[in-house]
């Protein structure tokens, strides 16, 4: 991974239906080179995929909440993600280190709406039981590289 390389990643990231003549711009390449750049980053997996952000507010999704979770037993990380790919509301979830087993970002529309998403949650087999931290304001929402 060089300059060039993380040039591209950086424009994609901002705009992921840059042409390649936008993205060759912004790297210093032609557009047939940030093409074949832009393959390689894909192809070695470097670049997972290309996604739209769609945002929350426009959906009138305004609660957010960062939610731990503690289980019953030992799940695989697997085994967890099986249980929460199933519940919208959770738009992303990582085990950790510490007390809880993982931490779940969620979004809903209100509060009785993240109540119920949370009592989904809960209900899943490994998940004992849950805290939750709701998110008054967001300081930085930055693009990862």
């Amino acid at each position: 991974m060089d300059a060039i390389d993380q040039a591209i990643i950086r424009h994609v990231l901002r705009d992921a239906r840059a042409t390649y003549a936008e993205i060759g711009k912004a790297s210093g390449l032609s557009a047939p080179a940030a093409k074949r750049r832009l393959d390689r980053l894909v192809a070695t997996g470097a670049i997972r995929g290309f996604t739209a952000l769609v945002d929350p507010q426009a959906l009138a999704w305004h609660t957010e909440a960062f939610v731990e979770v503690y289980c019953t037993g030992n799940p695989t990380p697997a085994e967890l993600r099986q249980a929460l790919e199933a519940i919208p509301e959770v738009i992303e979830a990582c085990t950790v280190s510490g007390a809880a087993d993982a931490v779940v970002h969620m979004l809903a529309k209100d509060i009785p709406h993240l109540e119920q998403a949370i009592q989904r949650v809960r209900a899943t087999a490994p998940v004992e039981r849950t805290e939750s931290a709701i998110v008054l304001s967001r300081l930085l929402n930055r693009p990862r590289v």
